[in-house]
């Protein structure tokens, strides 16, 4: 079981045609504590990984590495297809390493999952991979109910990433509950809604009007303070409910990560805020795949 820190930065939004600015990121989050790092082979056709391991060079035993697998590019670059087969994970993951200039990854994740996959073949790949020391721990990248619990009843994942915010509580209904009954962390990716809920000009979200979304920001903003801004607010909204949360945050330039880095230095939500930014938008439920 690996140990995972209380934060992760995900690495799919960093300037990765910019290979000074992407450094300066990285080495931004270690100064500011973070040590997770998540990335995926389908970012930017593997030049994400490619550039993150030439940002932790050197490095590479202080951090956690975390990658997907599971989507292969064509050929001709126009997409990708879902190749959920043992013999595709057991060689993209030497694919990755090599990326990554490392003999190792800290968490591995099936890049998405779907009932007809054949189960037994991946969890005997990433068994394999186990065994073999080229990689620590498995997990899924999933917002579908049935396929997670069927993971989570086959197999010893030891995480789920998914979407979770104020304003995507599908989670909250049974798989969050069940995924903390069952002590398998959670990387909650889209903490901040796309910005929505802490700045960003106001649209609506999933099934959310503008009207909705106003009104969420606004509850958000309330419980706001000098001791914690609109962002920190929104992540330690999704760290209040649940202890297996690990907000995952995604930037694009280095001046976004301290802040966010800095949220667990500031004061927890106390039970009235939670209820105030809780009781601002209704939680929904998945319609789908349940």
């Amino acid at each position: 079981m690996v140990k995972l820190p209380a934060l992760a930065l995900g690495c799919m939004s960093l300037p990765t045609n910019d290979t000074s600015g992407f450094d300066t990121c990285i080495r931004t989050a270690i100064d500011a504590g973070i040590t997770l790092f998540d990335t995926a082979d389908l970012y930017d056709k593997g030049d994400n990984e490619r550039l993150l391991g030439k940002a932790l060079s050197g490095i590479r035993e202080n951090v956690i590495l975390a990658t997907k697998v599971g989507n292969k590019w064509r050929e001709d670059g126009s997409g990708w297809d879902w190749v959920p087969r043992k013999a595709y994970i057991l060689n993209a993951v030497d694919e990755s390493l090599r990326r990554l200039e490392t003999e190792y990854l800290d968490l591995y994740q099936l890049h998405g999952g779907t009932l007809e996959d054949p189960m037994d073949e991946v969890l005997e790949a990433f068994d394999i991979l186990i065994s073999n020391g080229k990689i620590r721990a498995y997990g899924i990248s999933s917002i579908r109910p049935n396929v997670i619990r069927k993971y989570l009843t086959s197999g010893s994942i030891s995480s789920v990433m998914m979407q979770y915010s104020l304003a995507d509580r599908r989670p909250e209904e049974t798989i969050l509950p069940l995924l903390e009954k069952n002590e398998i962390k959670v990387l909650a990716r889209g903490v901040l809604a796309k910005g929505l809920l802490c700045g960003k000009p106001l649209k609506p979200y999933l099934d959310h009007d503008m009207l909705a979304m106003e009104t969420a920001a606004s509850a958000i903003r309330a419980c706001s303070s000098p001791a914690r801004s609109p962002v920190q607010t929104c992540i330690r909204f999704v760290m209040h409910r649940f202890g297996n949360i690990i907000p995952v945050i995604g930037v694009s330039q280095p001046d976004q990560l301290t802040e966010m880095a800095w949220t667990l230095q500031t004061p927890p939500l106390t039970p009235e805020e939670y209820t105030l930014i809780s009781d601002s938008l209704p939680a929904s439920v998945y319609d789908a795949h349940r």
